[in-house]
């Protein structure tokens, strides 16, 4: 069970086809949008209400912009999911109740765990971004600097209590149609952490650390790659990449954007600037580029596109930041909202990126000054590669196999 954008869903599908090839009927609870990619999955598959796309491009979603800071963004979106969490709540019950076991994503946890409780169900928590509180860094989602270990740590309860409170009107009703008593969200939140309630997050170890101030149950398995099957890239595609150099990669992923025709400008100059092809992924953000330089594209597998391009500038979604890693070339990071700042921190850190971007800072001169290090520094190529073999070595799915079945 997992709602959001296609970033929140896509890993998933990977890691249920695995489950499925170790003997388990996995079905994808998700919005009726990200269907197909169950199907292509081999996966079942049961439709929430909710189109996120489309709530990005309401008004509602369009307020995000106005908000510029980590925790303006948060308190925005966290009121947006609130008025949309009692929506997706029939769905998720009526899904739950054709299942032996619930596997509930960081988005749907808190609602997920209560159906989980009230139809007697073994449950188990998936998340992308290490959203259990630590002192070692501040909470992802809040895309801010570190305040210190005690100042992190309370930052990340508050944060998880945050997460709480999206559900606070859907969780009630629930809990009342399955015949619990009722539970105010934080003592729910710390029930679920006495219990020892056991979450596998779907990131490299090798990219982040599990936190050594976590509590037991709380574990790091790797990362859980979208299922591409034989996907390959469309022969316009092939064509311009074998036309000329490697080029580089633009995309944004599921973001949205206030200004997409000036976005659009400032990355063609900087690839211009710096001497480079580039293909341009349209993605929600709505970006276009023309020229005999410039190929503009569609949704494809970024594991078989990223190892053709000699960079990948992204908004630094945890799926995207790992499929770059994956693939073994350098970055430049974009941030935008939430967790993409900690992400683009991450690739920094790891020497696999020269420096961020930010949206909001984003000009031909940054950009184009970026991709010239990115692309030209071997230190960058040489470190991507390295760490990009490291990634492919690991297995993601089967501590979560393991875990299912001890269960």
């Amino acid at each position: 069970m997992t709602a959001g954008s296609r970033g929140d869903v896509a890993p998933f599908t990977g890691l249920g086809h695995g489950l499925a090839r170790a003997g388990h009927e996995v079905t994808l609870v998700t919005h009726e949008r990200f269907g197909p990619l169950a199907a292509r999955a081999g996966l079942g598959f049961h439709a929430l209400p909710v189109d996120p796309r489309a709530e990005l491009e309401s008004s509602r979603g369009r307020a995000l912009h106005r908000s510029s800071t980590g925790v303006g963004k948060l308190v925005r979106v966290v009121a947006m999911a609130r008025a949309l969490a009692g929506e997706m709540a029939d769905d998720l019950v009526a899904a739950a109740r054709t299942s032996d076991a619930l596997l509930l994503s960081g988005s749907v946890a808190p609602l997920g765990h209560a159906i989980a409780e009230g139809l007697a169900l073994p449950s188990l928590g998936l998340n992308l971004q290490p959203l259990g509180a630590t002192r070692e860094f501040p909470p992802p989602m809040l895309g801010i600097g570190s305040w210190g270990g005690l100042g992190n740590r309370v930052a990340g309860v508050g944060l998880n209590l945050a997460v709480e409170q999206v559900f606070a009107s859907a969780v009630p009703a629930v809990r009342t149609r399955l015949g619990l008593p009722s539970k105010r969200p934080a003592a729910a939140l710390r029930a679920r952490e006495r219990q020892g309630w056991p979450v596998l997050h779907g990131f490299s170890p090798r990219v982040v650390a599990r936190p050594r101030d976590w509590r037991s149950g709380l574990d790091v398995a790797g990362y859980w790659w979208p299922y591409d099957g034989d996907d390959r890239l469309p022969d316009d595609l092939l064509r311009f990449i074998d036309s000329g150099p490697p080029p580089v990669f633009v995309g944004l992923g599921s973001a949205t954007v206030p200004d997409p025709t000036r976005t659009s400008t400032e990355i063609v100059r900087a690839l211009r600037r710096a001497g480079l092809r580039g293909v341009i992924q349209r993605g929600w953000a709505g970006l276009t580029a023309t020229g005999d330089d410039m190929l503009t594209i569609g949704e494809v597998p970024h594991a078989a596109l990223f190892p053709r391009m000699a960079a990948v500038v992204h908004h630094a979604g945890a799926g995207t930041t790992a499929a770059g890693l994956r693939a073994g070339v350098p970055a430049v990071p974009v941030p935008i909202q939430f967790d993409e700042t900690f992400w683009a921190a991450r690739l920094v850190s790891l020497g696999v990126a020269p420096r961020a971007v930010p949206l909001r800072h984003l000009t031909a001169d940054a950009l184009g000054t970026a991709l010239t290090r990115a692309t030209r520094d071997a230190e960058y190529q040489e470190r991507a590669q390295v760490l990009g073999g490291e990634i492919r070595e690991e297995d993601g799915v089967t501590p979560v196999v393991q875990a299912v079945n001890g269960l």
